[in-house]
């Protein structure tokens, strides 16, 4: 396969305007520029993103946080409280196809970048704009932060030991999902101006999403008329499923059908006369004895090496996996090989490493095609390039705090 081009990319010669900070947003605005489109990243002249102070160090402006969700961006620094940053937003919008926002609601159109202001200077633009809760609700001016979204969606209900209190997922997967649902959004969206020119307002809801993660949890709980019981890393309905610990570390056994258990019986713990009894002959007869048969099989377990238990279950057709350490997994065989990380040049540190996009197109992984940027590294040539501002129109605003410029 020949290598992927920048022109080859789905959403080249798209540009976004992402003004949105943290995650969601900027999660949004990095699928599509993962795609090809041109991500024009904009914020304040001297902090930054939220997140270039989240996280271990980076060279001056970033961290491993800002990195996760900043690749293939470029960022340009315009303070928008001030008259002439406002401008130049209103000025770099009608050469822009998509504006992503995170603001509290009311606060785009109290700075003069609300939908209607903003479509009165492009009337096909396609705007997204993140919030909290439903911005037609009593809630629409409360801000929306992924953990306390957790909580209150429920998720936080499911995760974890039924004997454990509520437990925080690992990551911040509200705002994860949200990031991912709001780019699909603006590519259906994308897609139908194609044919009929019209822009569209997107508006999206943390809690919505956070609603939609709990799946069939979710749907369970409807069902029954109240929470299910919590099985933290087994499976609520199949048995045995989940993570065990054999005689030297962790491992997962996944056994999905009866013909599969039974070969774990015969061909993996030795144990024939379990899958003989009737009360353990089918799932549905397995999970309503998962008390009895559960400790049983995990004591079992714990007396085969690990190796020898995914070997065994791997002959047999059974799903398995070690369970890896993060730092492990990140620098596993497996992830090299895909080239899921990559080292990208760095102006400060030399390189660093940046996760891939896990997307394959063609049979070619999308292309890192430039690291998460520095804060403002993109202003000159960017401003210069859509908006012919001139060296000495750049300095001056650089001078009035509007914006920051890179050295040369």
């Amino acid at each position: 396969m020949s290598e992927t081009t920048t022109q080859d990319l789905p959403l080249a010669g798209v540009r976004v305007l992402d003004l949105s900070r943290v995650f969601a947003g900027p999660m949004c605005a990095m699928v599509l520029a993962d795609f090809g489109a041109e991500v024009i990243k904009v914020e304040h002249p001297g902090r930054g993103d939220d997140t270039r102070d989240w996280g271990l160090r980076i060279g001056k402006t970033e961290t491993t946080y800002y990195n996760s969700m900043n690749r293939n961006k470029r960022s340009i620094t315009i303070d928008l409280q001030t008259p002439e940053g406002l401008k130049i937003i209103h000025d770099l919008v009608p050469q822009c196809d998509v504006v992503i926002h995170n603001f509290k609601t009311g606060g785009a159109e109290k700075l003069g970048l609300g939908y209607e202001q903003l479509k009165a200077l492009k009337g096909d633009l396609i705007y997204c704009a993140v919030a909290g809760y439903d911005v037609t609700g009593p809630e629409a001016s409360r801000p929306g932060y992924d953990l306390v979204i957790q909580a209150e969606a429920g998720l936080m209900a499911l995760n974890g030991e039924a004997d454990t209190p509520p437990l925080k997922f690992g990551v911040a997967v509200v705002d994860l999902m949200t990031g991912m649902y709001a780019a699909q959004a603006i590519l259906a969206a994308l897609f139908r101006r194609s044919s009929t020119g019209a822009g569209r307002l997107i508006e999206m809801a943390l809690y919505d999403c956070g609603l939609m993660v709990t799946g069939y949890y979710g749907l369970d709980a409807l069902k029954l008329g109240h929470d299910p019981e919590r099985y933290g890393n087994a499976h609520p309905s199949i048995v045995p499923y989940g993570m065990f610990q054999a005689a030297d570390g962790p491992l997962i056994i996944a056994v999905g059908n009866n013909a599969q258990f039974d070969k774990f019986c015969r061909q993996v713990i030795m144990r024939p006369d379990i899958v003989e009894d009737p009360r353990y002959a089918t799932n549905v007869e397995r999970a309503r004895h998962r008390q009895e048969l559960a400790p049983m099989l995990r004591e079992l377990i714990h007396t085969f090496p690990r190796d020898l238990l995914l070997e065994r279950l791997t002959a047999a057709g059974i799903p398995c996996g070690r369970v890896a350490g993060l730092h492990e997994a990140l620098t596993s065989e497996r992830t090299r090989r895909g080239a899921l990380v990559q080292d990208m040049p760095h102006p400060v540190v030399g390189s660093t490493p940046v996760f891939a996009p896990p997307y394959r197109l063609d049979g070619q992984r999308l292309p890192i095609r430039s690291a998460p940027p520095t804060l403002g590294e993109g202003t000159r040539e960017v401003l210069t390039r859509l908006l012919a501002l001139s060296d000495g129109e750049l300095q001056r605003l650089q001078a009035q705090g509007v914006l920051t410029l890179p050295d040369l």
